[in-house]
């Protein structure tokens, strides 16, 4: 049960009377109030679909979202966002990990603009969402369940999809300058427009701070100074189509980001290890990109879809205390999904894949490939009854075949401002070529080429209730996963084996009540619990409450408003280091507001206070989350 701490309701408040108070000392401009448009979901079954026909649970952040809170780093981006726990190590630029529902974080698919962006070099095989920038996102999903039924390994927690913006119409140039707190100073530049065969975007991102303060004081030595991290990223990007006849279209985008972090690592010549009195440095270069070819056929009943997607992430670290490393995982896919209308309110969609990935690391380099077919069949019956269902299989150089399916009602009950929904799916995720391939027998530890993939089945229900003609909506969803065949060390501490289970359930909630035309009030809470079936013991790093509050309006025609009260129940944790288990990391309350002031046509002001109480909390343990931070800029567009 979540309970309220007195200093958060106070947060709670504060945040609601600011933005009250605002509102009524610039007065509402309802006629000025842009008209809200219904939610589409692409990821849930690869068809653009409007939210209330999708029997997932889902969470869509726009353009327009991330560009009101001011969220600059995808982390901060998802922070908020039900079901999912973010976990960043050192602040801007630290190793970024997002739990959902309770899995694993590397149980997550992270695509964007379609592209696998897992590192296959990185020791689990996730994503790190340090590295990412939101100045050219359009759209970010996240799809919470199992679905491997159509995205095939990783996805036993759910996807998380990224797609970046497309141009459209006259020729378009802005231009963003922001500083602030920590050593802040942040530009981007964006040119994008279209013709009638043809849209462009180009995108340069910088985001650089250079005084963020995040190693606890007490964890340092007598007399030891603190070194406060610097983070460096520039990010460029691009997306460009071609609508080459009425039938034949080619489109591609490429993302390279190029970035540094000097932070403070642990020097372990003592025991217990301390912070260290040098600083170490980390380069990471990460290059994505996709062509795609698109084909329609039969007057656009049957559409073709054929790619090539292309990943390279290559990471340079150095500490005092050892040799410089690198590490360098490459993906090459090639894919063809097509879309068959069937009939009105009837699709078929299938799809074959081939891919190939590979490490190179000291001593080390090792590649597998994978091969996968799918089908889905997505069905609307009078608008009221809508059924999505899947079934993969996919071929593995290392472990062999493995079969994957879904199936997801919803109904929407006549009369009733009632939407009921349901799923129930199996998911998997493929041992890593580091588990596979990479050994340290100067430990006496070795991989194990005989590892079988982690396997899930998870459900979920719930339903949806709209009252005063969609102006109050609410709504519940129950989730259950069951993940067996989880890989972890043996007994002697010498391998890696399949013995692992876990069980993760629990329940997401949301209220989102539109008080007037322009203010707007949204209520998450995710309760969940995650232990490891064979110790009993809780999941690292997955708080059992979380809740927030938004609060959004359009104070006047010029004037927009919004603000955050974020609370994150405590968790279990390790040290720093991660010698120390059985750590708890207390629960923290976060307030952030926002302000952006349309001055003229082409000028916007801008400004935000992150961490509005300085709340001193980590996050994790043995690192400080930023505390009260004070940021400001302007937008110019033509």
């Amino acid at each position: 049960m979540l309970v309220f701490t007195p200093r958060c309701v106070r947060f709670c408040f504060s945040s609601v009377f600011f933005s009250l108070f605002a509102w009524s000392m610039c007065g509402p401009a309802l006629a000025q109030t842009p008209v809200e448009l219904p939610r589409i979901v692409i990821t849930a079954t690869t068809l653009a679909t409007p939210a209330d026909q999708i029997p997932n649970s889902v969470t869509v952040i726009t353009a327009e979202d991330i560009q009101r809170e001011q969220r600059r780093t995808v982390p901060d981006a998802l922070s908020a966002v039900p079901g999912l726990n973010v976990v960043q190590t050192g602040g801007p630029g630290g190793q970024t990990s997002v739990f959902m529902r309770g899995t694993n974080s590397n149980h997550v698919k992270v695509l964007v603009d379609g592209i696998d962006v897992s590192d296959p070099s990185n020791p689990n095989q996730s994503f790190d969402f340090g590295q990412m920038l939101t100045g050219d996102i359009e759209r970010i999903e996240v799809l919470r369940g199992p679905q491997s039924g159509l995205y095939g390994s990783d996805a036993i927690g759910g996807v998380i999809s990224i797609t970046t913006k497309r141009g459209e119409g006259p020729p378009k140039i802005s231009t963003t300058v922001e500083g602030g707190s920590f050593g802040t100073f942040n530009q981007t530049a964006a040119l994008s427009g279209s013709t009638a065969n043809f849209n462009y975007a180009f995108n340069v991102l910088h985001y650089r701070a250079t005084d963020v303060p995040v190693t606890p004081t007490e964890l340092l030595p007598p007399g030891q100074h603190r070194n406060n991290n610097l983070y460096d990223n520039w990010t460029y990007s691009t997306k460009l189509g071609a609508e080459l006849s009425d039938v034949f279209g080619v489109s591609f985008v490429g993302r390279y980001t190029d970035s540094k972090l000097r932070f403070t690592g642990d020097d372990f010549s003592v025991f217990p290890s301390v912070p260290a009195a040098l600083q170490s440095t980390q380069v990471d270069h990460q290059f994505f990109s996709r062509t795609e070819a698109a084909w329609s056929l039969l007057d656009g009943r049957f559409k073709n879809y054929f790619g090539v997607a292309y990943s390279d992430s290559w990471s340079w670290n150095q500490s005092p205390s050892f040799d410089p490393s690198t590490n360098n995982g490459q993906r090459t896919k090639f894919d063809w999904r097509g879309v068959a209308a069937v009939a009105p309110g009837q699709n078929l969609v299938f799809g074959l894949e081939d891919e190939l990935f590979s490490l190179q690391t000291i001593g080390t380099n090792a590649s597998n490939a994978n091969r996968g077919a799918y089908a889905e069949w997505q069905s609307d019956i009078a608008n009221r009854f809508f059924l999505v269902s899947n079934i993969r299989h996919d071929d593995n150089d290392a472990f062999g075949g493995h079969d994957t399916w879904r199936v997801a009602p919803a109904v929407l009950v006549p009369g009733a401002d009632l939407k009921l929904k349901a799923s129930y799916g199996t998911g998997f995720k493929a041992p890593t070529l580091s588990q596979l391939f990479v050994s340290f027998p100067e430990f006496h530890f070795f991989a194990n080429p005989n590892l079988k993939p982690e396997e899930s089945k998870g459900y979920d229900f719930g339903f949806e209730k709209w009252f005063l003609g969609d102006r109050f909506r609410f709504g519940a969803t129950y989730f259950h996963n069951n993940i067996t065949n989880l890989i972890t060390t043996n007994d002697t501490f010498t391998s890696y084996t399949n013995v692992g289970q876990a069980t993760t359930y629990g329940v997401e909630a949301f209220a989102r009540y539109m008080v007037m035309p322009g203010l707007v009030l949204q209520a998450d809470y995710t309760h969940t619990i995650a232990k490891n079936d064979i110790t009993g013991q809780e999941l690292l790093r997955r708080p059992i409450n979380k809740a927030s509050l938004t609060t959004t309006w359009q104070a006047t025609s010029q004037l927009a408003l919004s603000s955050t009260v974020l609370y994150v129940d405590s968790w279990k944790d390790v040290n720093r280091s991660g010698t120390i288990t059985g750590l708890t990391a207390p629960s923290y309350t976060v307030v952030n507001v926002a302000a952006n002031y349309v001055a003229t046509d082409h000028v916007t002001v801008f400004g935000r206070i992150d961490n509005l109480f300085n709340r001193h909390y980590e996050n994790p343990i043995g690192f400080d989350a930023l505390g009260l931070g004070v940021f400001g800029g302007v937008r110019v567009t033509n």
